[in-house]
């Protein structure tokens, strides 16, 4: 075994100056301490240990003041970004067995195999705040969620999209012509689309994802609805081959760079996979057959794209609109007036897209 192996889901380098602190450090210390650069490897109380970052997260600055609502994403990035960076540097030490020695820690092995694997060394060194996602993440997996028109609970893993939001699941149970169909699920993440499609009669489905945790959270998820023979899964992106009478996507919608794993679910870089998307849905379509795109506005309401832009990159792939259904958002932040985004995700439109090649 190595002698420690260092974790970071946003594939930072290994921390070079690493302290010990405990329960005597103040949140005001680690903060003037990790802006110059120091890791601070937490040995005291675990309950502690989130107390102090939770202090730390209080004490950074609010985004900056916005006029425009793009301004106000920018500003609401760099603060994130900020947030992690220092955040981030709040490290925990396990053992060879995913065993955390501090006092009041729970049991993270679990977690920590689910994510990672066995472990590959002595000591694994990775933030508080990378270990608090994975249990709330574990505790998700271990209870499961419901999700509108599924039968059956689905059961997402560390770094795969949650699919707590209801508006595009809505919209899809809105199509009523699957009976019988095969089916392509464009970067697929929990499977959910795929599971709702078959439980509503499609034949059968082939899922595509670009991520391994996707892959199998996907595969796992059948097998608990007793779907497996009916769905298949492969690890590439975009398309599989052959073709599809109903090709299903829910694309990352806000065409900027991702800043790790879990953000490329919501975060394309140039509009590169909902471009690549349309790009090929025409040749993997079966004839009389059409694709199925849900997306957001949030992107045009931001600014980051022109109101008929997606209009006009269907008209050059010569697709065509056969109907669209939309919904307003009803999640959690479009509801929230202390949200920075709030002017731009109270009027969001989730609309479902039935595209199919001009005769």
């Amino acid at each position: 075994m190595e002698s420690t192996h260092w974790r970071s889901e946003s594939n930072e380098p290994a921390p070079t100056k690493v302290s010990p602190v405990d329960d005597r450090l103040t949140a005001d210390t680690a903060l003037r301490r990790v802006r110059r650069g120091e890791s601070l490897l937490y040995t005291g109380d675990f309950h502690n240990a989130k107390q102090l970052v939770g202090a730390m997260a209080r004490r950074l600055p609010p985004p900056a003041s916005a006029r425009t609502p793009l301004d106000a994403f920018r500003a609401e990035r760099r603060a994130r970004q900020l947030e992690h960076e220092t955040l981030s540097r709040i490290l925990v030490a396990l053992d060879r067995d995913y065993r955390l020695a501090l006092k009041r820690a729970p049991d993270v092995a679990e977690a920590c195999r689910q994510v990672w694997g066995e472990p590959e060394a002595e000591q694994t060194l990775v933030s508080l705040k990378t270990l608090t996602g994975m249990l709330s993440a574990a505790e998700w997996r271990r209870k499961g969620l419901d999700v509108p028109g599924l039968t059956g609970k689905l059961h997402p893993h560390y770094g795969v999209y949650l699919p707590t939001r209801t508006d595009y699941v809505e919209l899809l149970l809105s199509v009523s012509d699957v009976k019988g169909q095969q089916v392509f699920d464009v970067g697929t993440g929990t499977g959910v689309l795929s599971f709702l499609l078959l439980q509503r009669g499609a034949a059968a489905a082939m899922a595509t994802d670009c991520d391994a945790r996707a892959v199998a959270c996907a595969r796992e998820n059948a097998e608990r609805l007793g779907l497996a023979k009916r769905f298949q899964v492969l690890e590439t992106d975009l398309f599989p081959p052959g073709k599809a009478d109903l090709i299903v996507s829910n694309p990352p919608w806000i065409p900027e760079p991702p800043k790790n794993r879990v953000d490329r679910a919501v975060f394309d870089e140039d509009n590169r996979f909902l471009l690549g998307f349309l790009d090929g849905l025409a040749a993997h379509l079966n004839p009389g057959g059409q694709g199925l795109l849900v997306l957001s506005d949030l992107a045009v309401l931001l600014g980051l794209r022109a109101p008929d832009w997606l209009e006009a990159q269907f008209a050059q792939r010569g697709l065509a609109v056969k109907w669209k259904r939309s919904a307003p958002a009803r999640h959690g932040k479009a509801k929230d007036k202390s949200d920075p985004l709030h002017a731009a995700r109270s009027k969001e439109i989730t609309s479902l897209y039935a595209l199919v090649p001009v005769a």
